[in-house]
């Protein structure tokens, strides 16, 4: 295996398992943002006890898995493409910039969302570089 590739995932993978601990261990502080998202997908959806901390819960579960996948070398283009799914949602409610009225805020708001969308490049480039035999 190439080794570039072999140090680069677990440094891809490391801020999604961070992150998802901290979202299965801590999920109430992120309800309120992840609902922005979260209330007009379960709107659409026939199950009526679905919430946005289960949604927060599961997405936390999707980025340790994944995570930890991706940083193993297990199945690393299924990992990054559910790790860029779960990032997407996650971006769009938790770094919403343009709605920032504090220049502070919306500063550090802009940087996290294009951080986030930094990490889903290198997620897509994983996703589809080319097998190594």
């Amino acid at each position: 295996m190439n080794v570039v590739r072999s140090l680069s995932r677990p440094m891809v993978a490391a801020m999604f398992v961070y992150g998802g601990f901290d979202a299965l261990r801590h999920p109430d502080p992120k309800v309120p943002r992840a609902k922005i998202v979260t209330d007009p997908i379960t709107d659409l959806l026939p199950v009526d006890d679905t919430d946005a901390v289960d949604i927060v819960l599961l997405n936390g579960a999707v980025q340790v898995g994944a995570g930890l996948t991706l940083a193993l070398g297990v199945l690393p283009r299924l990992s990054a493409m559910l790790l860029a799914a779960s990032l997407i949602p996650t971006t769009a409610a938790g770094h919403r910039f343009w709605e920032e009225t504090d220049q502070r805020a919306r500063s550090q708001q802009t940087i996290h969302f294009l951080k986030n969308v930094s990490m889903l490049g290198g997620l897509l480039a994983v996703a589809t570089a080319p097998r190594l035999r």
